[in-house]
């Protein structure tokens, strides 16, 4: 693998490498049964990397948390393949589940897709300010210290981007209920 260039290692060290603790305590919550967390992290670090080297990251930590995810997965599926358990020692317990359908995961996936696609068309101030304050949950006044700009302007460019995001989702015919 090649050596990521300056500006990919302090934007990993700002954007990514943070979020790194939250990563393996929510992988090993999620995952207990992971042998190999260490792998799993590193591999994700990597595959943020290289997305951003080929590309924009929009939100790195969802990214990140994605990517972890899906390697986690990959994993218990592989070790199911290669080391099955006999039927004796199945848990039951787990054979019902409460969650979405399928149906649902993928409204929810096409949903999601459609927030990035509708954030990604913002210019790119607007995008910023909408992303640290929806995404990231900062205050205008912590965007405002971040971006080095007023408070004012992020709470222009914030408006600016609810109301650039609704008429995407109304030009692309879903549009969202309206709020109370």
């Amino acid at each position: 693998m090649d050596l990521p260039r300056p500006d990919q290692t302090a934007w990993f060290a700002a954007e990514v490498l943070p979020h790194e603790a939250m990563l393996r305590g929510w992988l090993r919550g999620r995952f207990p049964s992971l042998p190999d967390l260490d792998d799993i992290v590193q591999e994700a670090f990597a595959r943020v990397l290289r997305a951003h080297g080929g590309g924009t990251v929009v939100c790195p930590r969802a990214l990140l948390f994605q990517t972890a995810r899906n390697l986690a997965l990959n994993q218990i599926r592989h070790r199911s393949y290669t080391h099955p358990i006999a039927l004796t020692e199945t848990d039951l317990s787990g054979v019902l589940d409460d969650g979405i359908g399928v149906p649902e995961a993928v409204a929810h996936a096409e949903d999601i897709q459609m927030l990035i696609a509708a954030i990604q068309s913002l210019p790119e101030r607007c995008r910023q300010v909408f992303t640290l304050r929806k995404i990231y949950g900062l205050s205008q006044k912590e965007i405002a210290q971040k971006l080095g700009i007023s408070e004012n302007t992020v709470e222009v460019q914030g408006a600016i981007g609810i109301r650039k995001c609704a008429e995407y989702f109304q030009r692309h015919g879903d549009a969202p209920p309206p709020q109370r």
